[in-house]
């Protein structure tokens, strides 16, 4: 049921197998409104005080903090952050850490996405950016570590870069709101980028992505007329232009003299 929280944490689990979601990651508040008013039903960013105001300006959406991987040495930590990115509005947040990470935060009401699959802080363990579970080996991994989750009280879970039938399998067969990054279609959410949505990376666009603008070339565009208006700038300077009525305050000759005897 939409409101002006948008899709709760009760909506979710409730059309959890009925219509896929439609999620994004968002790094400005330009992207989040656009966003919003293109229909996105799920926003994520990662959480910073920068961004703290994002959920109460983007009434109407399910809004997700997550915490980056490496900032919090400890579950109390974790909590810590994760309680105060509540309080500034968010309504679910994603945690990349340990399942027993993970069940500290449940048991106090935090609603955790969690993750599984490829994991970019952690790819030195799957040997660097891949597919993760199309072995049968790592295949069970992604499955045992998802029921993990599941069991210590995250109530989604992120898969990204794995098999969509493997994914397809762990949406059937656990209570856990799925959430693909080129994972497939049959989760729970679609979830993409923004930067890779509006093509803002010009050298590389994940093979999972695709690029449905190309902001990259409008940059250069800007970047270029950045440079030229710089350089303009530098020319009227050299020039002394700034000396002319149109760009200087007057004063009365009176005033001025005054103000030199004053002041010898």
């Amino acid at each position: 049921m939409m409101n002006d929280l948008g899709l709760t944490i009760y909506d979710l689990k409730n059309l959890k197998g009925n219509r896929t979601i439609k999620f994004v990651q968002i790094d400005t508040l330009d992207q989040a409104i656009a966003a919003k008013e293109a229909g996105i039903e799920m926003i994520g960013t990662g959480y910073s005080q920068s961004k703290a105001h994002f959920p109460k300006i983007l009434q109407g959406v399910h809004f997700q903090f997550g915490l980056q991987w490496g900032e919090h040495a400890s579950a109390n930590e974790a909590l810590r952050s994760a309680m105060q990115a509540m309080n500034d509005g968010a309504q679910s947040i994603y945690c990349p850490m340990s399942p027993q990470v993970i069940e500290v935060l449940a048991n106090e009401g935090i609603p955790v996405i969690a993750h599984a699959g490829l994991i970019p802080p952690k790819i030195t363990l799957t040997g660097g950016y891949r597919a993760v579970g199309k072995s049968l080996e790592e295949a069970k991994a992604v499955w045992d570590i998802a029921k993990s989750y599941e069991s210590a009280g995250a109530f989604a879970i992120e898969l990204e870069v794995i098999p969509g039938r493997l994914a397809k399998e762990i949406t059937k067969r656990t209570s856990l709101f799925t959430i693909s990054l080129g994972s497939g279609a049959d989760c729970d959410a679609q979830y993409l980028f923004s930067a890779d949505i509006l093509g803002e990376n010009k050298d590389f666009i994940p093979r999972h992505a695709k690029k449905y603008r190309d902001f990259s070339k409008e940059y250069e565009r800007l970047h270029k007329e950045r440079v030229g208006a710089y350089k303009e700038f530098i020319s009227d300077v050299e020039a002394n232009i700034f000396a002319n009525k149109e760009y200087s305050v007057s004063i009365n000759d009176s005033v001025i003299k005054k103000l030199i005897s004053i002041i010898k």
